[in-house]
């Protein structure tokens, strides 16, 4: 049920721990045991702390305050196999009497600085107010990764039924937790874990079977099933320019000993469209640009192009029983790498785990993007003048770990928290899509038109609308030149380059004499036929301002918003796998077929006086790799003679109705 906006502004603000100087030690660990003198310091710093003249404001957090009120220290764990996790620890300096919770990161990305080097930031989303709290936090290296003992498994299958020995990331946190419990003194018993993107999975993955102490768990735009929506491929179609700078230089093989990596990306120049389109085939660049042994990671999941056993097993969604944990699962409506992870991480926990009663918010965010900042724009969007990211990690993220994990006030947060782009307010609901969002349709028609309304009889070329797909001319990611493949604005982009591209098929509404807000995830069903044997079909949900739209006043770069496309959300689907994930077929050349995928889910008001509009077409580069068009068994391997100019149809009949199903609420 569709409720009331949410507030803009932050709730009520809870109590700083005060900060009273102390050292102590941890069992078996170099310390500094409390002097004399200092216990009388401290004790008079208590008696004269309500004396105390408050400064003005508080002193920044950075690596100098950390290291004036935290102790590191850096310990091997050992699991239950024998492999020991190198972990980072920073324990209050000074405790006053008081037990502390943990707050815990697991991730492949580094756990540095080692040694006695100090992190500049602790604690989720980098918020001073949990250093300034009091917590003890745990950054670890996951197996084999950097520090870590191991061999590194790209998104570790859970093992549901483990015999004893046996190790997964679900018992990786349980060991890490049972050893810090014992040998970190003194704490209250309870642990929060979180983690955006990748440590967004091991995040979810400790939370399965998870160690009684482990009570809250917040995953951030989680790496949930990379095969069907998140950063490798979406929907079958392999996401080039994020991928392949990324695993240039990623993963360490199997036997090596721990050690820091060297981490570099791959350099492609100044314009990503062309150095791409140089490269030609993927799988042949690859094996000329990356060895095997400086980026094992690649050649582990590459092999790998349908949804597979591999593939299904890394789908973390599909376990996530037994979730003891308080959830809070949080995403962005204009993520480019891990867009469908929250929502199917969510949805998995509400089905498999329904006493867990996890929470979801989902704001206008791009990757990672509620961590910092105000949060409330992305290239030419705008999401209204309230601090978004200052409202996430004060009114939800902050208060949702410190009554899980000391005791505050239950901050109450809704079943779903969704951003609701369009009329720039949050919306809280009771299920997400909402109970009272109606099943529609958005229709296809001859001369570009877009309707609600089902089209009506005709015959002939006035059947579909055509146009052809050249594989070495293909349609840019966005209308500029530039560095990268997958900026972090695409998602948002203006899409008048697109509209007047020969080989974008573009239908649009007339004017709205109504707002409309289509909520949950957004279904294409379109009927199609290719001169070739292969083909991608790419569908973009788009807001068109009014003719008469203003600029914006603080705008310096000038964007001109009248007649603006805006993207609302854009997806391809590879339709060799139409049929089956598993099993690809060609297509018949010229023969009319079908094929329908689901699009990640979006909550957008279009308002009265703007119109909407749905663009198909056949590339997206080089943000999505290209389809050679010509059916080939692992396109990773085709031949640069494979790639051929195709003609495409898009029918729109009674009987062959192309069409995105959408949920409204009016």
């Amino acid at each position: 049920m569709r409720q009331s906006a949410a507030p803009d502004r932050p709730g009520a603000t809870h109590r700083r721990l005060l900060q009273r100087r102390r050292s102590w030690q941890l069992p078996g660990m170099t310390g500094f045991p409390l002097t004399l003198l200092a216990a009388v310091a401290a004790v008079a710093a208590q008696l004269l702390a309500p004396l105390a003249v408050r400064p003005v404001a508080a002193q920044p957090i950075d690596s100098v305050w950390i290291k004036a009120n935290y102790r590191k220290v850096e310990a091997r764990v050992p699991m239950r196999d024998g492999v020991k996790l190198l972990t980072s620890i920073y324990v209050p300096r000074d405790t006053a009497g008081k037990r502390f919770p943990f707050l815990m990161t697991r991730t492949p990305y580094s756990a540095q600085p080692y040694g006695e080097a100090i992190r500049g930031t602790l604690g989720p989303s980098s918020n001073p107010r949990f250093a300034r709290d009091g917590y003890v936090f745990v950054v670890q290296d996951v197996r084999g990764r950097y520090l870590s003992e191991g061999n590194f498994t790209s998104m570790t299958p859970h093992n549901p039924a483990k015999k004893p020995g046996d190790v997964d990331e679900s018992t990786d946190a349980y060991d890490t937790i049972e050893w810090l419990l014992k040998n970190v003194t003194p704490n209250n018993g309870r642990v929060g874990i979180h983690g955006g993107s990748w440590p967004g999975f091991y995040a979810t993955a400790s939370c399965i079977d998870a160690h009684p102490a482990l009570v809250a768990c917040s995953p951030q735009a989680p790496m949930t099933d990379v095969w069907m929506g998140d950063d490798n491929f979406h929907n079958g179609a392999f996401l080039l320019a994020h991928n392949f700078t990324f695993f240039y230089r990623f993963g360490r093989p199997d036997g090596s000993p721990p050690g820091v990596e060297r981490g570099s990306r791959l350099s492609i120049g100044p314009d990503a469209y062309q150095y791409y389109l140089n490269l030609g085939p993927v799988g042949p660049a690859a094996r000329r640009i990356m060895p095997r042994d400086s980026a094992p990671v690649w050649y582990e999941f590459v092999p790998h192009v349908t949804y597979d056993e591999y593939n299904k097993a890394r789908d973390i969604s599909r376990f996530v029983k037994n979730m003891k944990p308080a959830m809070l699962i949080v995403g962005g409506l204009f993520d480019t790498e891990d867009l469908a992870g929250p929502w199917r991480t969510w949805r998995g926990v509400e089905r498999l785990s329904p006493n867990n009663n996890a929470r979801i918010i989902v704001g206008p965010w791009s990757h990672g993007g509620w961590g910092r900042g105000d949060a409330n724009a992305l290239g030419p969007q705008r999401f209204g003048s309230a601090s978004l990211g200052v409202y996430f990690r004060d009114s939800v993220e902050y208060p949702f770990f410190v009554h899980h994990l000391k005791g505050g006030p239950d901050p109450k947060l809704a079943e779903a928290t969704v951003f609701e782009t369009g009329r720039n307010v949050w919306r809280q609901y009771e299920q997400f899509p909402p109970a009272d969002a109606a099943p529609r349709a958005l229709y296809f028609h001859a001369g570009g038109k877009l309707s609600f309304s089902a089209p009506a009889a005709a015959t002939g070329a006035a059947a579909y609308d055509s146009y052809v797909s050249d594989p070495m001319k293909p349609v840019p990611t966005m209308d500029r030149i530039e560095g990268q493949g997958m900026p972090r604005d695409y998602i948002v982009a203006d899409q008048r380059y697109a509209s007047r591209r020969p080989d974008v098929l573009t239908y649009v509404s007339d004017v709205l004499t109504e707002d409309i807000t289509i909520a949950g995830p957004i279904v294409p069903k379109l009927h199609v036929a290719t001169s070739g044997t292969d083909a991608d079909f790419m569908v973009k949900l788009i807001d068109v301002q009014p003719d008469n739209a203003p600029n914006l006043k603080d705008d310096e770069q000038g964007f001109v918003r009248a007649g603006a496309q805006f993207l609302i959300r854009g997806e391809p689907f590879r339709a060799r796998y139409r049929r089956s994930w598993e099993k690809p077929i060609p297509f018949t050349p010229n023969v009319p077929d079908s094929l329908a995928f689901e699009m990640p889910d979006v909550n957008h008001t279009f308002l009265k006086g703007h119109r909407i509009m749905v663009q198909v077409q056949s590339t997206w580069f080089p943000f999505v790799d290209r389809n050679p068009q010509t059916f080939v068994r692992d396109i990773f391997e085709a031949k640069p003679s494979d790639y051929k100019a195709a003609t495409m149809r898009v029918y729109h009949v009674p009987a062959k109705a192309s069409r995105i199903e959408v949920r409204t609420l009016r």
